[in-house]
């Protein structure tokens, strides 16, 4: 029976599209390489699904590179035994190690083309040919082996590094020509494609690319959190900026300056929406790549963390027909997947809805989206100008950040339009103090403000591996606080149930997997608007707010914590223990 084609057997399991195959086929004839090396230059499917397709198609397994040795010796090694120059690897990508098992030494072969019968042929040979030499019971089988193309390219850096072979010629990298060569080499696309797929596959917001002296590193933001999964070879570093480089379209030429870009892909099938910003550093520059994905399903606000008081509240503002709605937070806590799970609600099909983002995070039906162009002059207060001649019911600008679009949304709001945006700052009630610097008078806020929502993301325990933490200290701890202002709620009748983080396999051993949002959410009433209008400082807001059962950031996240979503410790990273005093 033939074997199924790869490209067949992926358009079978819907992976890739008819469309997808084309393209791979002409790029093949255009290269001369595989089909599903050129699939994953496409961007139409990720290379761990491509490994576990050709994994069913040749009943050959597929490699975990924890396995595999993590110093250039053992490569050197096998390589001596088989008496083959390295630099016939180098030519065919390929790359051996000896492993022990049962008492025999197994040759291990990984190669990007594994199925070249050149390659099989000539390292079977010399390695039979070494088992004659010691003994034939001393040399055991030969396994080939399925990898991702960055084992690959890192085994072949350190058979070059054991040649001499990795400095060059500095002129060289200065050279554009050069660089954009480099780009384009398929071992620098894969590298880059696989860094893509595992901030997806993990669920990173953001990629770190950090050059030192002799490596450079790639961490991923998950949860909130760093952590360095990759430390590569300084050789490589130059060919991954280029890369990066041309697919957000900034100038790779420029290395002496900061730089911004930006790009939609296409990804594992996925439209992404990319930023970059490069930094110039010591030993080069430090990339951070932003991926958001531009389709997908949005949590309801429940499932963000709008729970309880704080979610009642926000459904009430957002009710309202007219009036601006702020939501507070520092950059990546939320708040436009808030703002747009609101929209999604407003959403009813009668209602125009129009939106002004830096950039459209996300693609949504039945609103018109409009992405800023501060190049040419096309900024949100131009754009919110714009959108009001377009006779809309409900506005969403992503950001207020200057006094023009502060002006404009205030008065849009005083016309009988619903407003939502956001802002910078630390708190909700904060909010009123930021719109005062941006130059809105008092009344014109009291005026115009219907209510301030402040968030931040703590991560979520592991549902696989946390246990009940029984020793009291959390109890003990909202007790201590109650006594110096803490608002316990009705919530804190019902039994508690602290849990701790253990960590397993499913959350990478930290313990926590995903992220819920914590709140605080206060509507502007009669009481708040004049004391908005007389100038009162923060501590007369907040005493205000809380005759009404206002709940703080650090509060709401301390009955998360109690009903058993984070830990306390993970709320104090976060929020912080001040609690804003009211006078």
């Amino acid at each position: 029976m033939q074997t199924q084609l790869i490209g067949q057997i992926l358009l079978s399991t819907k992976v890739i599209t008819e469309q997808d195959l084309t393209q791979a086929l002409r790029l093949q004839e255009e290269t001369s390489g595989l089909v599903g090396q050129a699939l994953l230059r496409l961007g139409a499917l990720t290379e761990d699904v491509l490994m576990a397709a050709l994994s069913d198609q040749l009943g050959m397994p597929v490699l975990d590179p924890a396995q595999a040795p993590k110093d250039a010796v053992r490569y050197e090694q096998a390589i001596a035994v088989l008496q083959i120059s390295p630099r016939w690897f180098l030519g065919q990508s390929a790359a051996v190690w000896i492993s022990e098992n049962n008492g025999q030494q197994v040759l291990n072969v990984v190669a990007r083309d594994i199925l070249n019968p050149g390659i099989q042929e000539k390292i079977e040979c010399q390695w039979y040919y070494a088992a004659v030499q010691q003994g034939k019971d001393s040399l055991g089988p030969v396994q080939y082996w399925l990898s991702e193309n960055q084992f690959i390219e890192r085994c072949l850096y350190y058979i070059t590094e054991s040649l001499g072979l990795t400095a060059k010629d500095s002129d060289d990298l200065q050279d554009t020509a050069r660089l954009k060569e480099m780009a384009e080499e398929a071992p620098v696309i894969d590298f880059v494609n696989n860094m893509f797929a595992t901030a997806l596959k993990d669920s990173a917001s953001d990629i770190h690319v950090e050059p030192f002296e002799h490596d450079f590193k790639v961490r991923y933001r998950i949860d909130g959190v760093l952590h360095t999964r990759q430390k590569e070879p300084r050789g490589l570093f130059d060919a991954i900026t280029s890369r990066v480089k041309l697919l957000s379209g900034m100038d790779i030429a420029e290395r002496r300056l900061p730089q911004d870009g930006r790009q939609t892909i296409r990804f594992a099938g996925h439209a992404i929406d990319l930023r970059v910003s490069s930094l110039p550093g010591s030993w080069g520059e430090s990339l951070v790549l932003r991926l958001l994905k531009k389709e997908g399903e949005l949590p309801d606000l429940q499932g963000l963390g709008l729970t309880g008081r704080a979610n009642m509240v926000m459904t009430e503002l957002t009710q309202n027909p007219n009036g601006v709605i702020l939501v507070t937070g520092p950059t990546g806590s939320g708040k436009s997947t808030t703002l747009y799970r609101c929209l999604q609600q407003l959403n009813n099909g009668i209602t125009k809805i129009i939106s002004i983002e830096d950039p459209v995070e996300y693609d949504m039906d039945g609103v018109v989206q409009i992405q800023t162009k501060a190049e040419i002059g096309y900024t949100f207060a131009k754009g919110l100008r714009a959108i009001l001649r377009q006779d809309p019911d409900i506005i969403m600008v992503g950001e207020i950040r200057d006094g023009e679009t502060a002006t404009i949304a205030a008065q849009a709001a005083l016309t009988g339009h619903l407003v939502l945006s956001t802002v910078h700052t630390n708190s909700s009630l904060a909010a009123i103090a930021r719109l005062n610097d941006l130059g809105l008078e008092p009344y014109m806020i009291a005026a115009a403000v219907r209510g301030l929502a402040a968030q931040r993301l703590v991560r979520r325990l592991c549902a696989s591996c946390a246990v009940p933490d029984t020793d009291g200290e959390g109890e003990n701890m909202l007790r201590r606080m109650a006594k110096s202002g803490l608002i316990i709620d009705e919530e804190l009748n019902q039994a508690p149930a602290w849990h701790k983080p253990v960590g397993c396999a499913e959350c990478n051993n930290t313990g926590y997997s995903g992220r819920v949002a914590v709140f605080e959410v206060v509507a502007i009433d009669d009481d708040l608007r004049d004391a908005v209008i007389e100038g009162a400082h923060m501590a007369k807001l907040v005493k205000i707010a809380r005759k009404k059962g206002f709940q703080t950031l650090l509060e709401d996240g301390l009955l998360k914590a109690r009903q058993g979503m984070t830990t306390a410790d993970e709320v104090l990273r976060v929020c912080g223990a001040e609690q804003p005093q009211a006078d």
